[in-house]
């Protein structure tokens, strides 16, 4: 099956499923290749540490279970046990279309060549990770959470990414989750 072909389906049944149905899904692994992903870890001279994806059958799956990863990092003990199951309800899913779509936009030797940074910003800083393209090193997506605090209500995260196609000025957003009206602990605490 062409490739072209298999990223049609994959971002029609996304869209018409409103993500219900994941690229992780059994479905997918029979119709993908079932090949074995390399993954390598290596600290580069621009502040990342990448976790790159070779294996383009794959790269739905590993890239989802990387930027969880990197999201749960930057939570940190104190705020991810609080937030954890609304993240996983209703930001993850989001955060995951959005990947899956940059990735079904990407031609076959882009998809190789994409990387996750591993290194969240902690104290109040917005960081979540990046997925950037290993050889040119430019960001695609920059996934943030922003601490806000609305008058009479309190706290809350703003999850929310920008892209790359618009040089980063417009904010995407994902989602809020409430923290409470006590100020929230810095970030990977």
């Amino acid at each position: 099956m062409k490739k072209w072909y298999q990223k049609s389906i994959i971002i029609t049944v996304a869209l018409l499923t409103f993500g219900l149905i994941s690229p992780s899904h059994f479905i997918w692994e029979q119709i993908l290749d079932n090949k074995s992903t390399s993954r390598a870890i290596s600290t580069e001279a621009n502040d990342y540490e990448q976790v790159t994806f070779t294996d383009e059958s794959t790269v739905f799956e590993d890239m989802t279970e990387v930027a969880r990863e990197q999201a749960y990092i930057k939570f940190g003990n104190r705020i991810g046990p609080v937030i954890q199951h609304e993240f996983d309800d209703v930001i993850f899913p989001k955060m995951q279309e959005v990947i899956d779509m940059t990735i079904a936009k990407a031609s076959n030797q882009e998809v190789t060549r994409l990387a996750i940074s591993e290194q969240p910003s902690g104290d109040y800083n917005e960081k979540i990770f990046n997925i950037y393209n290993e050889s040119t090193k430019k960001d695609l997506i920059r996934f943030h959470v922003r601490t806000d605090k609305k008058p009479q209500e309190g706290y809350f995260f703003n999850f929310h990414y920008h892209l790359a196609e618009d040089k980063y000025s417009k904010h995407y957003v994902l989602g809020d989750i409430y923290w409470s009206k006590n100020t929230p602990p810095k970030w990977l605490s």
